[in-house]
């Protein structure tokens, strides 16, 4: 008896059945808060469109949000770097009140016009729900970091109907040039769980046509390269502007609840400058109509602008829709420019400008696959890797950590995570 129990394959059953089980919680977890985050934007979308006067109110929204997070939430306003955090050096449970903070901030966010996400909170619920409620079976150490996995990767699934990204994001997203096999089983579970359990709640996901895929040939590979290409230096510039921008207003305002209140003014008289409310909010409308029309090509520039001024000043949501946004709108600028189709391109784009800014090329192009079907997976694969390979050693998320450095000349920074380098660069430039 002793000889089949020592039997590998044997040894799995327990794990198997643990992190199964501790999978399905999670994921039961982080649909359910899926769910409920896209009742409340749905509906907070529609209310802001049909009164458009609220718009007003975003001053008042983002110092309303900045008192309630500098008062209630302070230890959680590291968002999701506070998750990737804990992942790579666990100290303490993350609070449970970071779930209906965020929740609360990313819908005054998006009922009054900042121009934010949705992931960020999502991954945020999910993580702190997940962690919160497995301490009842005292799990701790290389434990907890799966169970923080796989909350990012329920969250990262739900909320955009995207089970394959999700299972890989969790793990690829801690450090970029390393991959954590440990959690695959318990994140493939919660990724497949929350998106089953979202939809069950009657929540639907935007369905995107791409109906013309064409054989690759060499000029479309070529085309797909350069494309890729832009779309990793347009990641860069994303995440660079938006961690300049918070750099400056908390230089300049001390006093933290200030700092959305001045962006919310600055945001609202740049809506009533331009006329229109295209580039605020999560803006699904466009980034549809970029896979059947084509659209001012100024677009992405524009939610670049409005994206990391209002996540910069502190608005709460995430980052990831208004890649989306960014990435469709430039590859349908990009378009006349190839031989390639417009929707193909637009959604090369899509996942493309979230690889390079979130580092996470193989996520990305599963969530292509996902989302477009699998015939686009070969042209999303060149763009999300040349993107991830051009953005450099920048990113959305500052606690991410750099295991193997994209280039060979820059070895020294390995080990260390984006916040570090980013400090690093700005030392080397006060001493020249």
């Amino acid at each position: 008896m002793n000889k089949w129990l020592r039997l590998e394959p044997v040894q799995a059953v327990p794990y198997l059945l643990k992190w199964l089980a501790i999978g399905c919680t999670i994921g039961i977890l982080t649909g359910t808060s899926s769910a409920a985050l896209l009742a409340a934007l749905d509906w907070a979308t529609q209310w802001r469109e049909s009164h458009r006067w609220i718009l007003f109110l975003l001053p008042l929204g983002g110092l309303s949000s900045g008192l309630i997070y500098h008062y209630l939430g302070s230890s959680v306003e590291a968002g999701n770097n506070l998750l990737l955090e804990e992942i790579h050096d666990p100290r303490s449970i993350v609070p449970l009140r970071m779930a209906p903070l965020v929740l609360l901030g990313t819908t005054i966010a998006h009922l009054l016009g900042a121009s934010v996400g949705r992931e960020g909170t999502a991954v945020q619920m999910g993580a702190s729900l997940a962690d919160s409620s497995m301490q009842v079976f005292r799990l701790h150490g290389a434990d907890r970091r799966i169970i923080l996995m796989a909350g990012i990767s329920g969250g990262v699934a739900s909320v955009f109907g995207t089970p394959l990204a999700g299972m890989v994001f969790g793990l690829e997203v801690l450090a970029f040039g390393h991959f954590r096999y440990d959690g695959l089983f318990p994140c493939a579970i919660a990724a497949i769980i929350g998106d089953r359990v979202t939809l069950a709640w009657g929540r639907q996901h935007t369905v995107y046509q791409i109906p013309n895929v064409p054989e690759l040939t060499i000029w479309g590979l070529i085309s797909t390269i350069i494309a890729g290409t832009i779309f990793g230096l347009t990641a860069m510039v994303f995440a660079t502007l938006t961690h300049r921008i918070s750099a400056y207003f908390k230089a300049k305002i001390s006093y933290p609840p200030l700092r959305p209140f001045i962006g919310g003014i600055i945001i609202a008289i740049a809506i009533q400058i331009l006329g229109t409310t295209k580039y605020i909010g999560l803006g699904i409308p466009t980034i549809v109509s970029a896979f059947n029309t084509q659209l001012p090509p100024w677009d992405f520039a524009a939610k670049i602008g409005f994206t990391a001024l209002s996540l910069g000043s502190g608005f709460k949501g995430g980052e990831v829709t208004p890649l989306f946004y960014i990435g469709a709108t430039l590859g349908n600028a990009l378009a006349p420019l190839t031989n390639l189709p417009a929707p193909l391109l637009a959604g090369m784009g899509f996942v493309g400008v979230f690889a390079g800014a979130a580092n996470t090329p193989l996520a990305s192009t599963l969530m292509a696959i996902d989302l477009f079907g699998a015939n686009v997976g070969i042209y999303a694969a060149i763009a999300c890797i040349c993107s991830y390979l051009c953005s450099g050693h920048a990113g959305i998320y500052r606690a991410q950590r750099v295991g193997l450095s994209k280039y060979a000349a820059l070895k020294h920074h390995e080990g260390k995570s984006i916040a570090g380098i980013e400090i690093d660069r700005s030392t080397d430039e006060n001493s020249q």
